[in-house]
């Protein structure tokens, strides 16, 4: 290089040797920027360097100074004054930063300056890839993090149990649901488990058997199964679905538990009602047929009586008995027919506005006679405030006089009774009666058959099992609906739910 000297030799050396170093790029640069200002001389070295976001350069000076950084290296005045010469840095045609140099007037040499230039472009474009790649590698890695995580939390946000197992059937998954589900299971003492191991009340050979299917096949097995959780039971969807993480081959299964027990008993009670409509409707054509006859027989046993005077000897009591037999027998009969056509076709007597509590009270008082009310503790638990409803008094009273009836029959050796009147919570338009016991209980698989036609667990003799069913029509058709909630040896609670109505204004 024309014009080079020895210092100048010595000072290109000792750069390329910090470039070359075991520095970091920080203290390479720093000392590459004192061992200028004191190897040109300089008054003042500042090597402008771009920033790790790309956008700004900050100066690296010696002596060090507070320079603030500038938004490009166009900011810096184009000509500069008071012996202050600028280089830029240039790699592989983009300028990467720039030296800038305050030096003695009477010596300046720009050629120089150019060949550090050219040795320091290399060596802060590479750093600048370098923090580039590092930047865009973390910015990616937060990216994929924050993927991971949204991924994560819409699975912990589904309302179903969900899992996933690989083909060693180890737990690669288990969702929040899962956690705070029956088994109550914590993520990180599942994930990597066999399932087998895990889900320990059920089979095996069977569990085993259902996901290979799925690892066999590549179909959608679904399957529903109980549950028992105490004295509850509970009916689970399990949907086992085949996963590929990459090609054709099958990797996992991913199962989901859905909890489908309420949707199941609302499908049973509109089969239900369907089966009780259908029923009323045959029943409706039946039983007036059977009315006819009734009539005559009722009738015969009228003439018969009335003939009886004329008759003498012994025999006059045994006619009398048996008559008394047949007619009681038909009265019975004419009662079951018209019960049965109270609940196929209600009669649509007329409704007004009834107070609940005084529903109760009347129905109370025509059973306080009954002989086993004595046996009973009664408890009235009836809301202060009106509760008004729109509807037949007295087919609400005997709604009311069949459950506490049936209350009776499950407490043959005593118990408490206890009938209590409220405001619905979770419905502000909805008022109730409650007939609670503490008898024999129900079983839950009988608890949708009570309202059938004819169903009953009372012995023969001792109920026509229509009670409930003419209640549940009579209800239904006041726009309200009957629940029961009982337990085995635990007794049993049935409530009645009505629309509320308002009082009604007095007219002027």
């Amino acid at each position: 290089m024309p014009g080079t000297g020895g210092a100048d030799v010595a000072l290109l050396g000792a750069v390329a040797k910090l470039l070359n170093g075991s520095l970091g790029f920080d203290d390479a640069i720093r000392a590459v920027a004192e061992t200028m200002r004191s190897g040109l001389p300089a008054l003042r070295v500042a090597l402008w360097l771009r920033e790790p976001t790309g956008t700004a350069f900050r100066p690296v000076s010696s002596p060090p100074a507070d320079v603030p950084a500038v938004a490009s290296l166009q900011q810096l005045n184009s000509t500069p004054s008071d012996g202050t010469i600028r280089v830029p840095l240039m790699q592989d045609g983009q300028c990467v930063g720039m030296i800038e140099a305050t030096l003695d007037p009477g010596r300046q040499d720009p050629a120089l300056l150019g060949v550090l230039a050219d040795m320091l472009a290399p060596f802060v474009g590479s750093a600048e890839l370098s923090a580039d790649l590092a930047h865009e590698v973390a910015t990616q890695s937060r990216e994929i993090d924050e993927q991971r995580r949204f991924i994560s939390l819409i699975i912990d946000s589904l309302p179903v149990g969900l899992y996933v197992v690989d083909r060693e059937y180890r737990i690669q998954a288990w969702n929040r649901k899962r956690e705070t589900g029956t088994q109550g299971l914590r993520r990180d003492e599942v994930v990597g488990r066999p399932v087998f191991d895990v889900l320990s009340r059920h089979p095996r050979d069977r569990l085993r058997a259902a996901f290979d299917r799925v690892f066999d096949t590549g179909e959608i097995s679904q399957e529903e199964m109980d549950v028992g959780l105490g004295e509850e039971q509970r009916m689970y969807r399990i949907t086992r679905i085949p996963m590929r993480l990459e090609g054709d081959a099958i990797t996992h299964v991913i199962t989901v538990g859905e909890d489908v027990t309420e949707q199941r008993l609302s499908e049973r009670r509109i089969l239900q009602s369907e089966k009780l409509a259908a029923i009323g409707h045959l029943a409706a054509g039946v039983m007036h047929e059977i009315n006819n006859p009734l009539a005559t027989i009722s009738a015969c046993v009228e003439a018969m009586e009335g003939r009886l005077p004329d008759l003498s000897g012994t025999a006059v009591n045994s006619v009398r008995d048996y008559l008394q037999i047949v007619n009681k027998e038909v009265e019975r009969c004419s009662q079951i027919v018209n019960g049965l056509l109270d609940f196929s076709r209600p009669k649509g007597k007329a409704k007004q506005v009834v107070q609940l509590n005084a529903v109760v009270e009347d129905a109370l008082f025509l059973l306080k006679h009954h002989q086993r009310f004595g046996q009973l503790v009664l408890t009235r638990e009836l809301e202060p405030r009106p509760l008004l409803t729109v509807g037949n008094a007295e087919q609400l009273i005997q709604v009311l006089m069949a459950l506490v009836l049936n209350a009776l029959d499950a407490m043959e050796k005593g118990g408490r009774l206890t009938v209590r009147t409220g405001r619905s919570r979770m419905r502000a338009d909805e008022i109730f009666v409650e007939v609670e016991d503490t008898g024999i209980g129900i079983p839950r698989s009988q608890q949708l058959l009570i309202f059938e036609p004819f169903f009953t667990t009372k012995p023969p003799g001792r109920g026509t099992g229509l009670g409930l069913s003419i209640s549940y029509g009579i209800v239904q058709e006041h726009g309200g609906r009957i629940e029961v909630e009982s337990q085995p040896g635990e007794g049993a609670r049935f409530r009645v739910v009505l629309p509320a109505s308002v009082e009604p204004k007095a007219e002027r």
